[in-house]
């Protein structure tokens, strides 16, 4: 009677593109809200000294945060706020970038994000919280890290990954047409089930 199972999300392998990650910055792309951290990346990239853009929309609730917390950090040469971006400058973001950093503070249910930078070969530096570890194959897809330091680590490092294998990891495990897959061998179980 088990027929319980995990279905990652997926998407169309023709959303994205891989990019050649010659950008010579790092990406962060969300929403700026308090548990997505874009203050430790900003503090990663400083760190590190690379580039770092931000992509991220500003919800209502969390204008205030912006404005007291986040807007005082911009003011820096290596800190570039894009603000919200549509789909095309989404795939020039993460497929130009050296690396996504996914520094979240909390048990992120997927990070739809992660999955997206994949997708267009660039490598993920994520902190170990929520679904991070199912997503990420380290030394592979990213480097999963628990600190700033360990961070600016995982960055040294990312020269050392392919990014024609993290975007081939992407079309294996996370592309809608493995999605589609594995739900019907979850509705195929149920209807072996005796009632």
């Amino acid at each position: 009677m088990n027929w319980q199972g995990t279905v990652y999300h997926g998407l169309p392998l023709d959303l994205y593109k891989p990019g050649d990650g010659r950008g010579n910055y790092l990406a962060f792309l969300g929403r700026i809200c308090p548990e997505k951290r874009v203050d430790r990346a900003i503090k990663i990239a400083q760190r590190a000294e690379i580039k770092i853009k931000i992509a991220a929309k500003i919800d209502n609730a969390d204008r205030e945060y912006m404005e007291t917390k986040i807007e005082p950090l911009l003011d820096h040469q290596l800190v570039e706020f894009v603000g919200e971006v549509d789909r095309a400058a989404k795939q020039k973001l993460l497929g130009d970038a050296y690396a996504l950093l996914f520094p979240i503070d909390w048990p992120e249910p997927f990070g739809l994000v992660m999955v997206e930078s994949m997708a267009c070969g660039t490598p993920v530096v994520a902190y170990r919280a929520g679904s991070v570890p199912e997503v990420i194959d380290p030394g592979l897809t990213g480097f999963i890290v628990e600190s700033v330091d360990q961070s600016v680590e995982a960055l040294k490092k990312i020269q050392s990954l392919d990014r024609r294998l993290c975007r081939e990891v992407f079309e294996r495990r996370f592309s809608s047409g493995r999605m589609a897959v594995d739900y019907l061998k979850i509705y195929e179980k149920m209807l072996t089930v005796p009632r």
